[in-house]
């Protein structure tokens, strides 16, 4: 049950980061195509959000080993 539970815990914990991170780079393209003077300022915001979104997906991975492991 616990090898269930982590891999439910990774496979939920990562969808909802994937589809951001797929979000985001498509706003920021459009954006940069756009705008293409404002390229370096899309891309540090794109770049941060990326980043917030990754570490969501980062906490599932700590929750699923701790389900994992105790």
């Amino acid at each position: 049950m616990k090898l269930l539970a982590t891999a439910i815990a990774v496979g939920v914990g990562v969808l909802a980061p994937g589809i951001a991170i797929g979000m985001i780079g498509s706003a920021a393209l459009g954006g940069i195509a756009r705008n293409p003077e404002a390229t370096s300022k899309i891309q540090t915001n794109m770049v941060l959000a990326i980043a917030f979104a990754e570490s969501i997906a980062i906490y599932a991975l700590v929750i699923a080993l701790i389900i994992k492991f105790t």
